[in-house]
């Protein structure tokens, strides 16, 4: 008998909220996406997407498609089903009974987790880290997420907020982060880093062109990742610098968890070999003799968005 019951994954970002029906095969049935804050709370993103299932209910001729829901979203604890202190969502977010809210429109199993945890899971089911037990993955877009994978299980800890490698310190005096302290290893390594990695370069190299050119705003990656491919000495300077910060970081980590890989997902991902290379040449400089050349670096293999719906939408498999 066809597979007529879906689970519903969702992926909320700062910028985009990308959910879609997927089958037990991890087949994605139908797939849209909202503007997170075009919906100035949190219960109308809701209303909007539960407004979608019903058109895609009467396109396919299928009443009560959806047999469970999960959820990857910043802060989201597994554990309680609350999302606490979100960077970059907007208004009523914070201390939201997220599983409560969603039970209001549609009252069957939920789950949550962490955005980066469910990018994790998406790759352990459906990605490069399908044949893996012990790996990390890293997502790269305006900061940087991390779920980690130890023995196939989702590194929690005690209080459901393990695993955010953004905020290992790196540079103990050196910028300043949100979260309160120092020298986080995204305030480096991130679209925001990079950035902030730039205007420190504006600081110290006035007369470079490139540079001016560039300005202070915010820099589409795009526009970095084509200078480098000619030759720009500064853009090679600026992401070998990024990748020496990432390698700095991914050698504690590796000290400690001794995974199987290192899975990059996400935007600045796509800076691929330009910011990887110098990262995997730093790892190996900053490790034990025994450990060198040991852990793979990968990029993900999933189209932007999907390994977050996916992940979310195996989230009811862990209870099983």
């Amino acid at each position: 008998m066809p597979d007529y019951k879906y689970s519903l994954g969702i992926d909320i970002g700062g910028t985009n909220t990308v959910f879609g029906l997927v089958a037990s095969d991890g087949q994605i049935i139908k797939k849209d996406s909202i503007l997170t804050k075009s919906s100035k709370v949190p219960e109308l993103l809701f209303e909007n997407i539960f407004n979608k299932i019903k058109i895609w209910e009467a396109e396919l001729e299928l009443p009560d498609i959806i047999k469970d829901i999960g959820v990857g979203v910043p802060n989201g604890n597994y554990f309680t089903g609350m999302v606490v202190s979100p960077p970059n969502l907007g208004m009523g977010w914070d201390e939201l009974n997220l599983v409560s809210l969603i039970k209001s429109y549609k009252n069957i199993p939920v789950a949550i987790t962490n955005d980066a945890n469910a990018a994790a899971l998406g790759e352990k089911y459906y990605g490069v880290a399908k044949s893996m037990n012990d790996v990390v993955v890293i997502t790269l877009g305006t900061g940087l997420g991390s779920g980690i994978l130890v023995n196939n299980n989702i590194l929690y800890g005690h209080d459901g907020f393990a695993g955010e490698l953004g905020h290992l310190v790196i540079e103990p005096k050196g910028r300043d982060c949100g979260c309160g302290r120092k020298g986080c290893l995204e305030m480096y390594v991130s679209a925001k880093g990079i950035n902030y990695t730039i205007r420190e370069y504006i600081k110290n190299y006035p007369e470079n062109s490139f540079l001016q050119k560039l300005g202070n705003k915010n820099i589409d990656v795009k526009i970095l990742d084509r200078a480098f491919d000619n030759d720009e000495k500064i853009v090679i300077d600026i992401y070998k610098y990024t990748g020496q910060m990432l390698g700095l970081g991914l050698a504690q980590i590796a000290k400690i968890l001794s995974p199987e890989a290192f899975v990059f997902y996400g935007g600045l991902s796509n800076a691929k070999h330009r910011i990887l290379d110098f990262a995997k040449d730093s790892m190996n400089a900053n490790r034990s003799k025994y450990q060198k050349n040991k852990i793979k670096i990968l990029l993900s293999e999933l189209s932007e968005g999907e390994a977050g719906i996916l992940g979310a939408s195996c989230l009811h498999m862990l209870n099983q």
